[in-house]
């Protein structure tokens, strides 16, 4: 139950609030998040503290081994809190690596489980104590973003003005996450004062657990995307040898997601093309059907997100090539409004209810062929007219935009909760 004096002292919301987030996705991870993206908006205003997802005695000494890791792993300790600023991102943001935590995933639900379950929400409790001494933090908002395997256990020195859990993905459809995190997201979404989610199927699938629900979809840094609209680029030296149209990808290369065989359907029927992704790849099933045998596929690997408006400039359109299936039916992709606000035709699957909300602004593909089909369609219709139109909608779903809506919810909330 939220305290009167604890919400009143929130009342001022976005001037004076802290925030604590709980992020899956590390600070200095492979993967661009919402989470992260949140916490660098929220940051402008707010002091923000980013708990990334702690590391685990596995992780130190089996991924974690060799030079290449020695900072990350004289960072870690068993007892206390490592804390790091960015200048990046400002004064008022601050990311915290919890002490290690015992590795359970594998365990199967039992005694064994629930015991070192409990020492690791013991861990965390201490490490959010640690973090709220440390840094003076009186009345807080914390943000579970998309993490229920930690957080269920609070700090009794002082519980949050407003507990706060965010799903941004279906939980149930990735073996290692679903294990325990399925339960554990139920869990949480019962524990929290209000719950968020970024897909109209994710409002669907939790909306049973709780009444106090609400969609915040995903947006874009407008800030850095519409530079490759607006801006001038040298050609990026990977992309110097590329003379045709290139077709674009950026973001995370998973197996779960992402069509290959669609993408090798595209790259063998656009030889005169050249198909450049951009992301982290976590899976070989592009190599196991020859895709990177293709001379016109490129696969450059991550970039920071801050670097890649030189690779969108040299985008004659940029695609989505999801499989259409029970993850991404729950899907508000990231890279949609990315794309848009660099001004870039989008080719993409029917993969969601979300994405088809842009059918009138991109090039929505029902098979294959279609697929196939638009991306010459794409390329024919585009000029400066259409990408000024495409930067327009991006505009209106900006970062800024969905903190803004995140505030309004919360301040309409609250008034609610006070009086019970």
């Amino acid at each position: 139950m939220l305290s009167v004096r604890n919400l009143k002292g929130i009342s001022k919301m976005n001037k004076d609030c802290d925030i604590i987030l709980m992020g899956l996705f590390k600070w200095d991870g492979p993967y661009s998040s919402i989470s992260i993206a949140m916490a660098k908006e929220f940051a402008k205003r707010n002091r923000l503290f980013y708990v990334n997802h702690p590391y685990s005695y596995k992780d130190y000494y089996v991924e974690l081994k060799g030079e290449a890791n020695r900072s990350k792993r004289n960072n870690l300790s068993r007892t206390k809190n490592s804390y790091k600023k960015d200048e990046k991102v400002g004064d008022n943001f601050v990311s915290v690596t919890p002490p290690l935590t015992y590795p359970i995933n594998s365990f199967s639900k039992g005694s064994l489980y629930n015991y070192f379950f409990k020492k690791n929400q013991k861990i965390i409790a201490q490490s959010l104590e640690q973090l709220i001494l440390d840094h003076n933090i009186k009345d807080y908002i914390l943000l579970n973003c998309y993490d229920p395997f930690f957080g269920h256990q609070l700090p009794k020195t002082l519980q949050p003005a407003l507990n706060i859990y965010q799903s941004v993905d279906d939980i149930s459809q990735d073996e290692y996450t679903a294990k325990h995190g399925l339960y554990l997201e139920e869990e949480a979404i019962k524990k929290a004062d209000l719950t968020l989610v970024t897909s109209s199927e994710l409002l669907k699938l939790k909306s049973p657990f709780t009444n106090n629900i609400h969609t915040l979809n995903n947006a874009v840094d407008i800030a850095i995307f519409e530079k490759a609209l607006f801006e001038d680029f040298e050609k990026p030296e990977e992309l110097k040898s590329i003379k045709g149209p290139i077709i674009g990808y950026i973001g995370n290369l998973d197996s779960l997601r992402v069509d290959y065989n669609l993408i090798k359907k595209v790259a063998e029927s656009n030889l005169e093309k050249d198909l450049v992704f951009i992301g982290p790849i976590n899976n070989t099933e592009y190599k196991e059907i020859g895709l990177d045998k293709l001379k016109n596929v490129h696969f450059l690997g991550k970039r920071p997100i801050e670097a890649l408006p030189p690779y969108l400039k040299q985008f004659d359109c940029a695609i989505i090539p999801f499989q259409c299936n029970t993850l991404t039916r729950s899907i508000y992709p990231l890279k949609i409004n990315e794309y848009l606000a660099a001004g870039k035709p989008v080719i993409a699957t029917n993969f969601s209810k979300d994405i088809r909300s842009f059918k009138e602004h991109i090039y929505l593909s029902e098979t294959e062929e279609d697929f196939i089909k638009n991306i010459n369609k794409a390329l024919a219709e585009d000029n400066n007219e259409l990408a000024k139109q495409r930067h327009q909608l991006a505009s209106s779903n900006t970062w800024s935009a969905r903190i803004e809506q995140f505030w309004k919810i919360v301040e309409k909330y609250m008034p609610e909760k006070a009086t019970n």
